[in-house]
């Protein structure tokens, strides 16, 4: 996934918790496998490699599509799994900032609009390269916390990169307490909650972002205009999965500082939001 991972289980023994931990390792490794956006061999590449035919895609895959699609609508197009092209432009690892024609032709392949999705078939636009960085790495997180529950561990959290699904508080039923990281200062925590089940996850331009000449640049990119959102730093939520956690967070960044904190209050999510000059805003706890 590209990130620190971490299972943290409570459970009756040694060998019960090693079982749960070698299930979930299958499952996140089968997740990065079939959906990594820098794999060449992945199910994404090969969509790519035959964009222009229609290919019949599994129930699992559907159903990501189908949950994209709705992000999609619901954030007016910015949400959108088709600028793949453009994503990679902007990837920390490359060190350098794209040309404007680097940004036009990836445009020129981005677009739900150049995209046929009537399920099971999918057919991309010639160029076209899906990106589900967005939603996976939640979802990968969700599926590990199912898959501890079905192993017989109640008690648990899952941390994929600080997003995090709760497997069930802890055994004495005390909710877990974790940390939301300070953008500016990841070794400190901008604010500390208890969580007994659900999820959290965070949207922000630290991590895996750009910096070229002392300007930071995220990664997370507008598909309209081709260059990177800006505003907030950092946006966190809390929901009752970690990928619906991490779809509103991600939307409330591409949406901006007015439109985003609006939204999230709208949807009644306990979130936290900091913009780039390190104000906050949200109903979740701040650290002292």
């Amino acid at each position: 996934m590209g990130c620190p991972c971490a299972l943290h289980l409570e459970a009756d023994s040694v060998a019960h918790a090693e079982h749960a931990l070698a299930a979930v390792r299958a499952e996140v490794a089968r997740l990065e496998a079939k959906y990594s956006h820098y794999r060449e061999d992945s199910l994404l590449a090969r969509l790519a490699d035959a964009a222009g035919t229609p290919v019949a895609v599994d129930a699992e895959t559907a159903n990501l599509l189908d949950f994209a699609a709705t992000l999609h609508a619901q954030s007016d197009g910015r949400f959108d799994i088709t600028a793949g092209r453009l994503t990679r432009l902007w990837d920390a690892q490359n060190g350098r900032l794209p040309t404007a024609e680097e940004i036009a032709r990836a445009l020129a392949t981005t677009g739900w609009h150049r995209l046929e999705w009537r399920r099971p078939r999918l057919r991309l636009a010639p160029g076209m390269r899906l990106d589900l960085g967005g939603i996976v790495k939640e979802y990968a997180a969700d599926r590990a916390a199912e898959l501890c529950r079905a192993a017989g561990v109640v008690a648990g959290v899952v941390d994929l990169g600080g997003d995090l699904a709760l497997i069930g508080p802890h055994r004495d039923g005390t909710p877990w307490r974790v940390g939301i990281k300070a953008p500016r200062a990841p070794e400190r925590a901008a604010a500390r909650i208890e969580l007994p089940r659900g999820g959290l996850a965070t949207s922000g331009d630290y991590e895996r972002t750009l910096i070229v000449a002392g300007r930071r640049y995220s990664h997370i990119v507008d598909p309209r205009t081709g260059r990177p959102v800006a505003g907030f730093a950092s946006v966190s939520v809390v929901a009752d999965s970690c990928l619906i956690a991490g779809a509103a967070a991600t939307l409330a960044m591409l949406l901006g500082v007015a439109e985003g904190g609006a939204y999230l209050r709208e949807l009644g999510l306990p979130h936290l939001c900091i913009d780039d000059r390190g104000r906050m805003s949200g109903d979740l706890v701040f650290a002292a």
